[in-house]
């Protein structure tokens, strides 16, 4: 049975089941805050037990939601007992507010960004000062999100890709700017979970909203990979799961895509041969860094 953390826009705000106790580790989790574009902005950081300072860490950005708020996301979306396994930072930032609701900015300035926040500014400076205090490993850095948070994602990709080694999507698409102008300047590996039923962020598109077939294409054709996916068909429960492989012609992996059949718009608690979404997209996002794939996938 498919169980998933409801992160409905209800409201257009982001409401969370939670799925871990938010006290988890105080010790370890730093919420923090540093001064930007005339804004103070805040972002939770997670220190695995492992890191001892003396060995580089890889570093992954999880971005929450339109309307998402750090704590509820971090509940419902908990990728610190991850961390911990496979140790590395982690990182979930709090988005701007606005009209009481927090966003980000998905696109290079124009009519589809909700303000004048400088989201990608603050990323870089969230990089450098935890890479001032903590030993990062500055080809090891991630970024992966869901809804609003992935399309922020898809936007590193395509804008900060000497910095971001590979992204991830959950239940998020590109906006149509970033589809049409987007150009990383390397291959920018790419993960992807999207429902057929999602009536948000529809899988085939609506209003200016890119169909993740299109956006599947976008990132095969900047990744040089074979135009045919390979294919595999899982079960979660009773529903089904469909993953879609993109590979280049020594058998690369550089874009994995699951179809959640009758998914909606959630951050999904799959079961797919005992790996779950966290799982499955630290697997793809690790088998990578800014020089390209670290082991054959």
């Amino acid at each position: 049975r498919l169980v998933c953390m409801a992160l409905l826009l209800a409201g257009r705000g982001e409401t969370a089941i939670a799925r871990a106790d938010d006290s988890k580790n105080p010790r370890r989790s730093f919420n923090l805050t540093l001064e930007h574009d005339g804004l103070t902005r805040k972002y939770l950081l997670y220190v695995p037990a492992s890191y001892d300072g003396k060995s580089k860490f890889p570093l992954l950005f999880n971005f929450h939601g339109f309307g998402g708020k750090v704590a509820g996301y971090l509940r419902a979306t908990d990728m610190r007992p991850l961390a911990d396994e496979e140790n590395f930072l982690l990182v979930y930032p709090q988005g701007s507010p606005l009209n009481g609701f927090s966003h980000w900015n998905a696109a290079t300035p124009s009519r589809e960004n909700k303000s004048d926040a400088d989201d990608i500014g603050f990323v870089k400076k969230m990089i450098a000062s935890i890479s001032a205090d903590y030993k990062v490993d500055p080809k090891r850095i991630y970024a992966c999100g869901y809804s609003n948070g992935a399309f922020f994602s898809y936007y590193l990709g395509c804008c900060l890709s000497e910095r971001i080694a590979a992204i991830g999507s959950v239940s998020g698409t590109m906006l149509e700017e970033s589809y049409k102008n987007g150009k990383p300047s390397r291959r920018v590996p790419m993960i992807n979970l999207h429902g057929t039923a999602d009536s948000v962020v529809p899988y085939d598109g609506k209003n200016g909203l890119t169909p993740i077939p299109k956006v599947l294409s976008f990132w095969a054709l900047q990744n040089e990979t074979r135009t045919q996916p390979g294919t595999t068909n899982f079960k979660s429960g009773r529903t089904k799961v469909r993953r879609l492989v993109y590979s280049d012609a020594k058998g690369t992996a550089w874009i994995e895509h699951y179809r959640v059949k009758g998914g909606g718009h959630v951050w999904f608690d799959l079961d797919l041969e005992g790996s779950d979404a966290n799982r499955l997209i630290w697997n793809f996002l690790s088998g990578h860094d800014l020089d390209g794939p670290r082991r054959k996938r």
